[in-house]
């Protein structure tokens, strides 16, 4: 006689004050968009992301850039959420099969169980847990080449929204910023490391931040070690102000934003990742082959614009876009967290890479 299941303990829903749930951990129904549809689709309505979720970006114009046909082989080199991965392996079908790699070792089971039970198996979606600039390991299971390849540089919404993992200075956390918290050394740490000087440079190379002097010092001279998201963010909001007294909230704010976003760019080593993500490409592409890389910062926007331009030049890429593309109006309407997107395109030339 088998022996029944234990009965399982009623496990009461997260509970908050007030009306609506403010929290990260206790919008719970956000946070299962796949039960509560509805509340997910009147959340994107209103111009927002349901929490531990995200809406790709251009999705529209990269099937148009990449023309994925059934039979394909096709990369999505930064998988993230999935949504573009979702719109993509329709189109490789039948016969066909994607290829698709993160780092982030929090999301990517969620991602991978979440497509898995779209019924996308493992024959037809190849998911491994890799950063995107070791990509030329892939071509003997992909069969030699890719017929397209997909980019998308930007942090995922469930990275930004979850304050366990240090990327937002809208709630407190640690001040980690690591893609992937098992590898590497959080923010807090580089920022020890770092003299005014070295950080000051890596405000101004990486954030464009016009107050890079003044933020390195404000950092490097506070009495506390800096461990916390919010301790960072007042560092600079009650320093700037004593500095700037004119200076207005929303510049403050900025300043703010950007220095996240250099710190992260830092402790993930983005840069280098993309030049050698960059470097690898063609070799990668069949002839014919067509790549779409999203970017959010200059940085990257003129690193991707200039190994296209060399390419064509070097009759590696038969064609470049002329210039970024940029998400529509409504889209950057609906989706404000798209409005900083770039997308470039190159098209593979039958020349070998020399």
């Amino acid at each position: 006689m088998s022996e029944e299941t234990p009965p399982q303990p009623h496990k009461r829903r997260v509970r908050y004050s007030g009306k609506n749930p403010r929290k990260f951990a206790e919008k719970y129904k956000e946070l299962d968009p796949a039960k509560y549809a509805d509340l997910a689709a009147h959340i994107i309505a209103k111009g927002l992301t349901p929490a531990g979720t995200h809406r790709p970006i251009c999705v529209g114009e990269i099937l148009t850039i990449l023309d994925p046909k059934p039979g394909e082989v096709c990369l999505d080199a930064t998988l993230g959420y999935g949504g573009h991965t979702e719109k993509l392996l329709p189109r490789l079908l039948p016969g066909g099969r994607l290829f698709a790699t993160d780092v982030d070792t929090v999301e990517l089971p969620r991602t991978e169980a979440r497509l898995r039970a779209l019924g996308f198996g493992p024959d037809v979606l190849v998911i491994k847990k890799m950063n995107f600039a070791g990509i030329l390991g892939l071509l003997g299971e992909a069969g030699g080449a890719f017929d397209c390849v997909l980019a998308d540089l930007g942090v995922s919404s469930m990275q930004l929204d979850n304050p366990e993992r240090g990327f937002t200075f809208k709630a407190d956390g640690p001040l980690d910023l690591r893609l992937n918290p098992e590898r590497g050394r959080p923010a807090s740490d580089l920022l020890k490391s770092l003299s005014a000087e070295a950080l000051e440079k890596m405000l101004f190379e990486y954030a464009d931040e016009p107050h890079a002097k003044d933020i390195a010092r404000l950092i490097k001279e506070s009495l506390l070690p800096i461990k916390t998201t919010e301790q960072l963010s007042a560092v600079i909001r009650d320093g700037m102000k004593k500095l700037h007294p004119k200076l207005e909230d929303v510049l403050v704010k900025k300043a703010i934003q950007r220095t996240f976003m250099a710190l992260r760019i830092g402790v993930n080593e983005e840069l280098s990742v993309l030049e050698r993500f960059l470097e690898a490409l063609p070799w990668c592409l069949k002839p014919g082959g067509r790549v779409a890389i999203l970017s959010f910062h200059s940085g990257e926007d003129r690193r991707v614009k200039k190994a296209f331009m060399k390419g064509e030049e070097t009759g590696v890429y038969s064609s470049v876009a002329p210039g970024p593309q940029r998400p529509s109006p409504a889209e950057r309407n609906s989706n404000p967290r798209s409005a900083c997107a770039k997308l470039r395109w190159a098209v593979r030339s039958a020349k070998p890479v020399q």
